[in-house]
């Protein structure tokens, strides 16, 4: 992707995941055997990136690796998958990030997360990461970096006029930083993550409307809640409304939500309505879901126009 080219920037994590398949979890003390396992690139920033790029867009990922085994995997994956890789810095002191995944019999999953470089800067790293934003249409975000350069980097791109979509997971202990919210042009939360922001469990197209309100109150314009099984609930400045879940045998949920993000940030740099951004989001998590692993779960734009055609809005 020549530096000069208009395309959607990506500022997060970049991880390798070792996934363990299980007929069920662990009880604590308990050993189980898996019955399958595999490895592969993971990280929120990095999941993204490369669903965006699998929908035909130009996509660019800043953030860090460390300079061992594992960095040489990650970036030799995004690279082949089409990923703008000259943002993704190098930290010879920190490990490249790892998590560690546990999925059962119904595709629900636990992880846990060693950051490594990922969480070894803060605010005076932005300098470094900033020229990602040259010429970015739209910048995504997660909080799986330092909180204080996520803050940062939503300034910076705030003050280049650059539209922001935050992903608040995973969740601060102690919530978003306050200043976080006006940043944010458009924030997706799911459920665990909308009721730890607002307190607000949304079960249904009204209590997910009452969640955002609260968002809203807060600063930001858009507020799109993932509601899993049940659907997705959006609330912007102009509209309003509710998109059915697609019907698919799901079998693991890991990177359902990465995905969904990809499709709504490709939708929306492609100029098309939050409803219509919303159900292509949509279809592209639920596709996710049908398919093992994390960066590699990710749907083509083919795969996504199909499902759309087939399974066609109520």
């Amino acid at each position: 992707m020549p530096a000069s080219s208009p395309h959607i920037a990506v500022i997060g994590s970049t991880n390798i995941d070792f996934v363990a398949h299980v007929e069920r979890f662990a009880q604590p003390g308990e050993t189980l055997h898996v019955h399958a396992s595999t490895t592969g690139l993971g990280g929120k920033g990095a999941n993204q990136a490369i669903a965006v790029a699998r929908l035909g867009q130009d996509v660019a990922l800043a953030g860090w690796t460390g300079t061992d085994m594992l960095a040489t995997m990650a970036r030799t994956t995004l690279q082949q998958a089409g990923v703008d890789t000259h943002c993704l810095m190098e930290d010879p002191a920190a490990d490249t990030g790892r998590a560690f995944i546990t999925i059962n019999h119904a595709g629900e999953n636990q992880i846990l997360v060693d950051g490594g470089a990922n969480m070894a800067h803060g605010a005076e790293a932005c300098p470094l990461l900033s020229p990602v934003l040259d010429h970015a249409t739209l910048v995504m975000m997660q909080m799986e970096m330092r909180h204080a350069l996520v803050l940062a980097m939503a300034r910076t791109a705030r003050e280049r006029g650059i539209p922001v979509m935050l992903d608040p997971a995973p969740v601060p202990a102690r919530g978003l930083p306050a200043e976080l919210y006006p940043l944010a042009d458009i924030i997706t939360p799911n459920e665990r993550e909308t009721r730890d922001l607002t307190g607000i469990e949304p079960t249904d197209e009204t209590t997910a409307l009452q969640a955002a309100q609260i968002l809203h109150a807060r600063g930001t314009r858009t507020a799109i809640i993932k509601l899993g099984h049940r659907g997705v609930v959006y609330s912007a400045p102009d509209a309003q409304g509710f998109v059915s879940p697609f019907r698919v045998r799901a079998i693991d949920t890991v990177a359902a939500g990465d995905c969904f993000n990809a499709g709504l940030a490709s939708a929306l740099a492609r100029g098309a309505a939050i409803g219509e951004a919303v159900r292509f989001a949509a279809a592209c998590g639920a596709l996710a879901t049908t398919r093992p692993g994390a960066a590699q779960a990710a749907p083509t734009m083919d795969e996504v126009a199909d499902l759309l055609d087939r399974q066609p809005p109520a």
